[in-house]
C-alpha cells in the first residue's frame, strides 16, 4: 500500500501524525533538516536544494539518508520557493535524488508531484541516524554586551534569545510567506543563510519583516556558509543582504559575519546585563 503524501512548509512542524508519510516540504535538504525528518519517522521526503551552496550543504542530508535507506530528493531552489510547501508541490522540479529515490524512479527534472507518488511506493527506511549535536552553541559572552549564539535551525530559537546576536543556519525565507514565522524572539541581531536567494527572492524575505520589528537582520550567501550550520554562518559567512536596521548598525554586503559581530560588540550604546565573566573573545576574521 502506498504511503500517504502530506505537504508542509517546514520540517520543524512535523509530528507523530506524519510517521510513515511522504512529506513534500519547503525546508532545505541539509543535515539539520533531515534529522527532523527521521525523528518524525517519515517514509520519504521531498525538500529544497537551497542553492546547493558551500560544501554541497543544501543537499548533504540526502546522502546521509541513504545509510538508513530513506528515499529522498530535493527540488531546485529556482523552481520553488524555499520554505513554501505548496509551491514545492505545485512547481518544484527535482534537481537531486539519492540512491533509494532513484531506485524508486525519481530523476532530475521530474515534477515534485510525480516524484512524491514514486517515493510513496519506495522501500521503507530502516536503521537509525548517528546522533547530532543539539544545534545551539554559545560563542561569546562578554560582560555588558549581548551574547552571541550559533543556532543551527530557526526552530531552535528560544524566547531567551531576545536581545542576543544569533548566527542562524536556517534560510532567510518566511515559512509559507507568513510574517509570524520570521523569528520567535526579538533578537538584537540575526543572520540567516540566503539559500541562493531563489525563486521570487524568497531566501531573504525575513529581513523586511524583522526590520519592521526593529531587529537588525542579514543573510550570508549560501556559497560562503553551510546552510543548517549556525557556526558556519558565523565563522564562514559573507553578508549578501542586510535590512535597514542592520545597515544602521554597520552591516554591509561583502562584510563577513564575524566582522559585523565585532562592529556590534564594539558599538557605543546601551549596555546589556550579562552577569557572567567574559567566556570568550572575538576571533580574528
Amino acid at each position: 500500500m502506498s504511503a500517504r503524501i502530506e505537504v508542509f512548509d517546514t520540517v520543524t512542524e512535523l509530528g507523530p501524525a506524519q510517521r510513515g508519510c511522504v512529506v513534500v516540504c519547503g525546508s532545505h535538504a541539509g543535515l539539520v533538516a533531515i534529522a527532523y525528518a527521521v525523528e518524525a519517522g517519515l517514509h520519504a521526503v521531498v525538500l529544497n536544494d537551497a542553492g546547493i551552496g558551500k560544501d554541497g550543504a543544501g543537499v548533504a542530508g540526502l546522502r546521509v539518508l541513504e545509510a538508513i535507506g530513506m528515499a529522498a530528493c530535493a527540488v531546485a531552489h529556482t523552481s520553488a520557493r524555499i520554505g513554501d510547501g505548496r509551491d514545492t508541490w505545485l512547481n518544484g522540479l527535482v534537481s537531486v535524488a539519492n540512491a533509494p529515490a532513484r531506485t524508486a524512479g525519481v530523476a532530475a527534472g521530474m515534477d515534485a508531484q510525480t516524484a512524491a507518488a514514486r517515493l510513496a511506493d519506495a522501500k521503507a527506511p530502516a536503521g537509525e541516524l548517528p546522533a547530532f549535536s543539539e544545534g545551539r552553541e554559545l560563542l561569546l559572552a562578554q560582560r555588558g554586551r549581548p551574547e552571541v549564539w550559533a543556532v543551527d535551525s530557526v526552530g531552535m530559537v528560544l524566547a531567551a534569545d531576545a536581545g542576543r546576536i544569533l548566527a542562524i543556519g536556517s534560510h532567510g525565507a518566511l515559512h509559507g510567506g507568513r510574517p509570524e514565522t520570521a523569528l520567535a524572539a526579538d533578537a538584537y541581531a540575526a543572520v540567516f543563510n540566503d539559500a541562493g536567494v531563489g525563486k521570487d527572492d524568497i531566501g531573504i524575505t525575513r529581513l523586511a519583516v524583522l526590520d519592521a520589528r526593529g531587529v537588525a537582520a542579514a543573510t550570508v550567501s549560501a556559497a560562503s556558509a553551510r546552510i543548517g550550520d549556525g557556526r558556519s554562518t558565523y565563522e564562514d559567512g559573507i553578508l549578501s543582504h542586510v535590512n535597514a536596521r542592520a545597515a544602521a548598525l554597520g552591516a554591509r554586503p561583502g562584510m563577513t559575519c564575524r566582522e559585523w559581530v565585532r562592529v556590534l560588540l564594539d558599538r557605543d550604546g546601551p549596555r546589556f546585563g550579562n552577569p557572567e565573566p567574559d567566556s570568550g573573545s572575538l576571533p580574528e576574521s
